[in-house]
């Protein structure tokens, strides 16, 4: 049978009954919140899939050449895409962050409904974190279609895998257009019950929630229903949107926000959030909701099912490009340094821009185009091990690595390829150690999402997303296979103060080879939930909260001036959530990429059941070069010598883990 195209014939529902106000509304919040679980659900996804392909990367930053010479363990975007490898990723990096875009004005457009979005749903994951929506046995996409029931993705599994034709189709099919999706379901009679419902759905209950959801079919699909909810006017000749709108809601914006270092709009031609002007009328906002949706559906699939004559208002100009990326803009936020510290080719402008004009099934089809070309990790593996090879510290530099000039207080090449080698051999404890670092670094950035639509001032922990990429990756390079994120963590006890890394411990002091307990694997300011959990050498205001990590220090007063420098925070003694900086536990390779001026790092011990911070009356200074963990060694050394309880051991060798890790870029 034939299911019927309703995207060209659907007529508006006016004079609607106001007794189905409230069941209106509880459908629309479920679908709210499904929105956001769809958007998120790609993320991990798309995440891992982009980090099997096997390649290496440099730590560059500006005016910094310490890490000179050096290759990690790991792809990255490129400026010039010469490889099938290089061009894979690019592509697949380039959806990857419009996905997280999608999120965005998902959750934003959730807010002016006075819906809370959940990033932690159950919908998606256990209460420990696990993701339970992907695995070998998983066959659905979720709120959208069991691929069982389709015609050509039957056998496709929704799960982490490298990057082969499995996970090629699997994206395709999360992406793919209206029409093509109707094809797919055409064959069984029952699919035309199962999929693509009419709006109002059958059945509907004011205590439902987005579990009682009909199977949407696509993405589109589910937008067109979500905006058709939105455009229903009753007797009274409200529209339910009119009736659901919240005025002064919490919008955020991590792409046309011109603060923390990012001077232009990514998108200049369209808002990705609702303004203040905006908000002041519901007319206006509704029309921008749409604009929003479109979005969504245009850079996903085409724009197939032209959501945009939802809106109230004509637009005054051409759609046609307006949902694309600027390049100028992204050069500009995202600059890219050579291992000389000099500025080089934006690679995130060019990974993002060069397929700024194709929809996100067309670009997974370029990459299903050169599948047979790209060598993923798995594949690489499996040729290493047939041969007997392991890493060694040729694959861990290029012709510009000079072993003189190297920095001489962090591991060699030859001390990380043992170390990679040592991890490997541990087999499946390795992927059961990282994939669990993976899951605690990407609840670091879920917990934080979840009460980030709450506060209009929060702050959005931006190295946090590349952290977890940095873990799924690192489990990738070792062990040739995914990080398994349907593990669970335990909850980190809110009565215990945690350390940053290896025998930093003030609870419980000791100078061994312990790391840091597993679920405190954050990787961000912003995720860390306790006193003593800070990291990775970006050094954090001591006083208001971190800033942008990565950022300057601030330079001394001139001579003669009256002004004030904030003291920073030190490295494993930071004395709250948001004053740390990243990468727990630290890199044995992480350096500090400034010199502070006095007073520089002023130091804490942390006092009484609930671990309040109390000043330690000394600082402590840091020079460009300086080694993150021995100046939290220094720091943890003094903290205990103020109790009376000197630590006279020496600082402990770091662990492999640590040695392995790349530094925090």
């Amino acid at each position: 049978m034939q299911i019927p195209l309703l995207g060209k014939t659907i007529k508006p529902i006016t004079g609607r009954s106001l007794k189905f106000v409230e069941e209106d509304k509880s459908a629309a919040r479920a679908m709210a919140q499904a929105a956001i679980n769809v958007e998120l659900f790609t993320i991990p996804l798309y995440m891992s899939t982009m980090y099997s392909i096997h390649g290496m990367h440099q730590i560059n930053s500006d005016s910094t050449t310490y890490y000179k010479g050096r290759e990690w363990p790991g792809m990255s975007t490129r400026a010039m895409p010469g490889t099938p490898n290089a061009k894979a990723f690019n592509i697949i990096f380039s959806v990857f962050i419009q996905e997280m875009l999608h999120l965005q004005m998902a959750s934003n457009i959730a807010t002016a409904l006075d819906v809370k979005p959940s990033f932690t749903s159950l919908s998606l994951q256990t209460k420990e974190h696990g993701w339970h929506c992907y695995g070998p046995d998983c066959s659905v996409i979720p709120h959208i279609v069991d691929l069982k029931n389709t015609s050509n993705y039957s056998q496709v599994r929704v799960n982490l895998e490298a990057l082969n034709e499995n996970q090629c189709k699997l994206f395709l099919a999360i992406e793919q257009p209206e029409k093509d999706a109707r094809k797919e379901l055409e064959g069984d009679p029952e699919n035309a019950k199962r999929y693509f419902p009419e709006v109002p759905f059958a059945g509907w209950q004011v205590d439902y929630t987005e579990r009682n959801l009909p199977m949407f079919g696509t993405i589109g699909w589910m937008y067109e229903c979500y905006a058709q909810y939105l455009s229903i006017e009753y007797a009274d000749g409200e529209s339910l949107f009119t009736k659901m709108f919240r005025a002064g809601s919490v919008q955020q914006d991590m792409f046309n926000s011109k603060a923390d270092g990012h001077p232009k709009k990514e998108f200049p031609r369209f808002d990705t959030l609702l303004t203040t002007e905006d908000q002041a009328s519901a007319a206006t906002a509704f029309d921008k909701v749409i604009d929003m949706m479109s979005a969504i559906s245009d850079q996903g699939e085409g724009n197939t099912i032209e959501i945009q004559r939802y809106r109230k208002q004509r637009l005054l100009t051409a759609v046609d490009g307006k949902y694309q990326e600027d390049r100028a803009a992204l050069e500009a936020d995202y600059p890219s340094y050579d291992q000389d510290g000099k500025q080089s080719p934006s690679r995130d402008a060019a990974a993002r821009a060069d397929s700024k004009k194709q929809d996100h099934f067309e670009r997974f089809l370029e990459v299903r185009e050169i599948l047979k070309q790209v060598v993923t990790w798995e594949t690489w593996h499996a040729a290493w091990d047939k041969e007997g090879k392991g890493w060694s510290a040729a694959d861990l530099t290029n012709a510009q690595y000079d072993p003189e000039t190297a920095p001489h207080n962090i591991p060699t090449p030859q001390q990380v390829a043992d170390a990679l080698n040592r991890l490997k051999a541990q087999g499946s404890a390795t992927r059961k150690m990282l994939s669990e670092v993976a899951v605690g670094a990407i609840a670091g950035i879920t917990t934080v999402l979840d009460t980030y639509w709450q506060d209009q001032g929060a702050s959005f922990p931006y190295p946090s997303m590349v952290g977890s990429g940095d873990r799924m990756s690192i489990c990738w390079a070792i062990t040739g296979q995914s990080a398994d994120l349907r593990h669970g963590l335990d909850a980190p006890g809110k009565d215990t103060l945690y350390h940053a890394c290896q025998g930093l411990s003030l609870s419980k002091p000791d100078t061994g080879a312990s790391c840091a307990a597993i679920e405190i694997y954050h990787t961000c300011r912003g995720s860390n939930g306790c006193h003593a959990q800070g990291g990775c050498g970006f050094a954090q205001r001591d006083t208001g909260g971190g800033g942008l990590c990565g950022a300057k220090v601030a330079q001394a007063p001139a001579a003669g001036s009256t002004g004030k420098v904030t003291p920073y925070s030190a490295p494993s003694d930071n004395k709250c959530a948001s004053f740390g900086g990243c990468a727990v536990p630290i890199s044995a390779s992480q350096l500090y990429p400034e010199t502070a001026p006095p007073p520089a790092m002023k130091l804490y011990d942390f006092e009484g059941p609930d671990h309040q911070a109390v000043p330690l009356g000394q600082t402590m200074a840091f020079t460009k070069g300086d080694s993150v963990y021995e100046k939290a060694w220094e720091a943890y050394k003094a903290v205990m010598a103020k109790r009376g309880a000197p630590v006279t051991a020496p600082m402990p060798e770091p662990t492999d883990l640590r040695v392995a890790l790349p530094p925090s870029t």
